[in-house]
């Protein structure tokens, strides 16, 4: 592995997981607009501490390289779910932005699903 290889896994795995981590901080302080567009667009409001536990912790995960496969795959999903429910709008040019910014999310993290974290990631320890 180079030396460019071996900083890009962890570097990427940060960018891809900040949306994430402060996603769901921005949710934690806004909490109740946040719980009412989401019961404005169908979805129940008492979905709220579970998406915040997916998008903190599970950003946490993949910055550090923990069950990164298992975790990038249910962001992967999460993102394509999003994206779907709340920016379908394809008339409206942000919205249709933002559904392509989630799907381009989604092929990042299916990138470590098949390749795993990379370097520098708890996921490489040796277990003894």
């Amino acid at each position: 592995m180079t030396p460019l290889q071996a900083l890009s896994a962890p570097v990427g795995r940060l960018l891809l997981a900040l949306i994430f981590i402060v996603s769901g901080l921005n949710k934690v302080t806004g909490y109740a607009g946040t719980q009412g567009y989401m019961e404005a667009m169908g979805i129940p409001g008492a979905l709220l501490p579970l998406v915040i536990a997916l998008e903190v912790l599970g950003g946490l995960a993949i910055v550090v390289g923990f069950q990164a496969r298992l975790v990038a795959l249910a962001l992967a999903v999460f993102s394509v779910v999003s994206a779907a429910i709340f920016h379908a709008d394809f008339a409206d040019q942000t919205q249709m932005l933002m559904f392509m910014k989630n799907i381009a999310i989604a092929g990042g993290f299916l990138m470590i699903v098949a390749h795993g974290a990379g370097a520098y990631a708890l996921d490489n320890r040796r277990h003894v």
